[in-house]
């Protein structure tokens, strides 16, 4: 696993990936939706299939003396991976960003212990819906993006309609008060517990899926 993971770091990760996992940046901006940044990695898993499926990637590695769901789990692991980084990195810029911006983050919710719970469960909907979709065939891969992109759509507009309207609730999740963030913990954890959750019943769909596909 551990040769096969590098394969996917050294020969599958699309290069636009690195640049992306800097879009933590963006949490730096004023006023601007903190979500969009982390919608970009979910662009860069997307290239990392588009270009495998074009250079074959596939057929090399199962050509491999490795099982096929040893091909689908290295995938899985690396897309585990980035997106842990990508949370990794935008953590400092968030709260550098709140101490920059003191009025807050008038396009929507604040970034904030909540925040990044959220982001946590968005990857975990993304990947459900992405990657098993992909693995039914191994080509069609236009689709399985579409679907998962709408899914992280519509959690991220629900997740913002919480701080939209005024209520107990948006009091709660739209605050950088320290002692708040501090009760916005379960959340967080919450989120951990089911992107990893999420993370195990993907690859094991996703790998259930490729088993079935004659490549």
């Amino acid at each position: 696993m551990k040769n096969l993971l590098y394969k996917e770091f050294k020969l599958a990760t699309h290069p636009t990936t690195y640049l992306f996992l800097s879009f933590g940046l963006m949490l730096l901006i004023p006023n601007y939706p903190g979500y969009v940044g982390f919608f970009y990695i979910c662009l860069s898993i997307f290239f990392v299939f588009l270009t495998g499926r074009e250079n074959r990637d596939i057929f090399f590695t199962v050509s491999l003396p490795i099982k096929k769901t040893d091909a689908v789990k290295a995938r899985c692991m690396m897309i585990a991976i980035i997106e842990l980084v990508q949370i990794l990195i935008a953590i400092p810029f968030a709260f550098i960003g709140n101490s920059i911006n003191p009025a807050g983050n008038l396009a929507g919710i604040e970034t904030n212990v909540a925040f990044f719970g959220f982001v946590f469960m968005m990857f975990s909907i993304y990947n459900i819906v992405f990657i098993p979709l992909f693995y039914k065939t191994t080509y069609k891969i236009g689709i399985p993006f579409l679907f998962g992109g709408i899914a992280f759509g519509l959690f991220y507009v629900l997740v913002e309609m919480l701080v939209w309207i005024p209520s107990s609730i948006q009091t709660f999740l739209d605050t950088t008060n320290p002692a708040i963030m501090l009760q916005q913990i379960p959340i967080l954890i919450i989120g951990i517990i089911i992107w990893f959750a999420v993370w195990i019943i993907t690859y094991k769909k996703a790998a259930s899926n490729f088993e079935k596909v004659d490549i």
